[in-house]
């Protein structure tokens, strides 16, 4: 079974935290601190902070990617690896590539444009993981409502007792 909410948790994180940042407390100090400068020095630190909070993020959800022990990944896995290493490098990339050049305004309106276009793809590929993580486990439920496994090995032994005293009783009864 996956470790579903766990894996949720951090795909909420990851996509919860890009929301707060970009477009509730970003915006705010804009609005309430003293200087655009004030505020875009600030912003930087906050944009940087998150970059790692996204790398975190991506990292435990790639760790998360397969059972223990396994080599195939979970179902939603497979569907979101693409976005969670996408996200991944362009976190990476606004904080190594587009940042320094917003900090040293250098030609900011086109600095500025790409940056928030890479920021907008991230929050994508944070929102379609948490999708695919949400609706991978749902199936997984479902499937596990209708076709119940056994989960540890003394309840596959229990079962398998069961099914040997069942076959002595029909051997008997014949």
């Amino acid at each position: 079974m996956m470790r579903k909410p766990l894996t949720l948790l951090v795909a909420a994180l990851w996509w919860g935290s890009l929301t707060t940042v970009g477009l509730l407390v970003v915006p705010m100090l804009f609005a309430h601190l003293p200087s655009p400068a004030a505020a875009g020095n600030m912003a930087a630190r906050l944009f940087a902070a998150q970059t790692w909070v996204s790398v975190a993020c991506t990292l435990l959800l790639l760790l998360l990617s397969r059972p223990k022990g396994a080599v195939a990944q979970y179902p939603w896995a497979q569907a979101a690896m693409i976005f969670i290493v996408g996200g991944m490098l362009l976190a990476l990339l606004s904080q190594y590539g587009v940042a320094p050049r917003i900090v040293a305004r250098q030609d900011l309106r086109v600095w500025h444009t790409l940056g928030s276009v890479l920021y907008g793809l991230q929050w994508l590929c944070a929102f379609t993981t948490l999708w695919h993580i949400h609706a991978k486990a749902d199936m997984a439920d479902m499937a596990e409502v209708s076709h119940p496994q056994p989960h540890s090995a003394s309840a596959r032994q229990t079962l398998a007792d069961k099914d040997a005293v069942s076959v002595r009783c029909i051997s008997a009864l014949q």
